[in-house]
């Protein structure tokens, strides 16, 4: 008979602890969170604290054996290893680069570039190649065929580098406007501390949730779970950690003035930055009064970076409130920004007698918040307020000049399984929903047309909605 010692039982902490935190930029369902927690936190919880926890953990996949169709990720922008084993090929040389690295794929590019006169910023394929005579002088014994390829190559390597980065940035901003600054605790401080470290990656994975087509509005992530986690954080927890995820007056209080002036410029650095990044995509032909998608918007894209941008504005007024400084939005206040919104949710709205968020007024009537934010627009606190009224909107409570009012503790409920937002009752025939086509906005796949029509017939969509969006299959009754 062999005995588990307490060391043994700190080992299996720690790697339980390093799962949760691997968790923390993945897609983990709650349940699934809470299972790990409970393991985690053996022999530490009370008896309620376990009973509150079992609400999730019973639905996780290891109790009930179960799998979802929905990824426990989020896509992950691809690096540039095929280009640099091909340029390997190519030059007949190896260097050691890291793939994943924008800077590292350029300076790779750079060093195999100067076998032919190859640099980054010398990289026009019309105006900067050498002709037949300086590769001669060059001393290059290369066929122009040949010299070309080699051009070509690194220019894609470039390319790659620079598409590489602008993705890595959208992922860290995606990051951001799901969980805070969460994803950038490191493994060291979020294991020394195992009760802030279950209540963050809980929370964390509550708000990670998917949005569900639906007129009613988001869960509350702070669920009853959350609170019970949140409670067993004391004076000694790391707030600190704590506030990179949640960062409200009942986090910021914990902090010292130098603490929140550091998160401050935390999230006063990402506006700008999801600021400058929606200023690309912004199309001047798009009606702000209604925020309609149309037809090659790229809306994922542009709905992420809002979410970005609105959490760190959120955070950054939480931060200016707990250093009594709102007074600074007297001068300048830039505004929210409206996600785009599907024209199919939008009608729903309307047909259900709602109308176009009022929220969406005030954006539309106040200048873009990254002209605000570069000096090139003006935009005070009384401008933005002036705004709220005029749609109908107290400009505190709804979070125009003011953190927006705590909402109450949320209900947990089992993580729906979501085909582009719509509830399907099993994870199975969602999986065959989602390769169909169905609720997709596209054309459902011919060879799976009869299958999801099925699916369809048999009720497995159990969300509630508008008879006009149930998809109309082709070669189907």
């Amino acid at each position: 008979m062999t005995f588990r010692t307490d060391k043994d039982g700190d080992q299996r902490r720690r790697e339980i602890l390093a799962e949760l935190h691997g968790s923390l930029d993945r897609r983990y369902r709650p349940e699934d969170v809470a299972d790990l927690v409970l393991l985690a936190l053996d022999g530490r919880l009370s008896r309620r604290e376990r009973v509150v926890l079992e609400r999730a953990a019973r639905h996780s996949s290891r109790r009930a054996g179960g799998f979802s169709s929905m990824s426990s990720d989020y896509a992950r922008p691809v690096g540039g290893g095929r280009q640099v084993a091909a340029a390997s090929r190519l030059f007949g040389r190896r260097a050691e680069v890291d793939p994943d690295d924008p800077e590292s794929l350029l300076e790779f590019a750079a060093n195999l570039g100067d076998e032919i006169r190859w640099a980054p910023d010398r990289g026009d394929f019309l105006a900067d190649r050498l002709n037949r005579e300086a590769r001669e002088t060059a001393g290059m014994d290369l066929s122009k065929r040949q010299y070309n390829r080699r051009f070509r190559m690194l220019r894609r390597i470039a390319a790659k580098a620079g598409t590489l980065r602008t993705e890595q940035d959208k992922r860290r901003l995606l990051m951001v406007g799901v969980i805070g600054f969460g994803a950038d605790i490191p493994l060291e401080r979020f294991t020394a501390d195992a009760d802030a470290a279950c209540f963050v990656a809980y929370y964390t994975a509550r708000r990670k949730v998917r949005r569900e087509f639906t007129l009613s509005g988001r869960d509350n992530p702070f669920d009853e779970i959350a609170q019970v986690l949140f409670d067993r954080c004391a004076d000694r927890s790391d707030w600190w950690m704590i506030a990179q995820a949640r960062t409200t007056p009942d986090v910021l209080e914990r902090l010292t003035d130098e603490e929140r002036g550091r998160l401050l410029g935390q999230w006063s650095a990402a506006m700008r930055h999801a600021a400058d990044m929606l200023r690309a995509r912004w199309d001047p032909r798009a009606d702000r009064t209604t925020m309609i998608v149309r037809r090659g918007d790229d809306s994922t894209t542009w709905n992420n970076l809002a979410v970005a941008y609105n959490t760190a504005r959120a955070g950054w007024l939480s931060c200016l409130a707990s250093l009594d400084a709102l007074a600074l939005l007297d001068a300048a206040c830039p505004g929210k920004v409206m996600r785009l919104m599907a024209a199919d949710l939008t009608a729903w709205h309307r047909a259900a007698g709602g109308g176009v968020d009022p929220n969406t007024a005030v954006w539309a009537a106040l200048p873009p918040p990254w002209g605000v934010l570069d000096g090139t627009a003006t935009c005070t606190r009384a401008d933005v307020e002036a705004a709220c009224r005029t749609a109908g909107l107290d400009p505190e409570q709804s979070g125009w000049t003011a953190p927006a009012a705590p909402r109450g503790v949320g209900v947990f409920r089992p993580t729906p399984e979501l085909v582009h937002g719509v509830s399907v009752a099993d994870p199975v025939w969602a999986a065959l929903l989602r390769r169909a086509g169905v609720f997709s906005g596209k054309r459902v796949r011919p060879d799976l047309a009869a299958d999801a029509y099925h699916g369809l017939a048999s009720g497995v969509v159990i969300s509630d909605l508008p008879a006009p969006y149930m998809p109309d299959i082709p070669g189907t009754p």
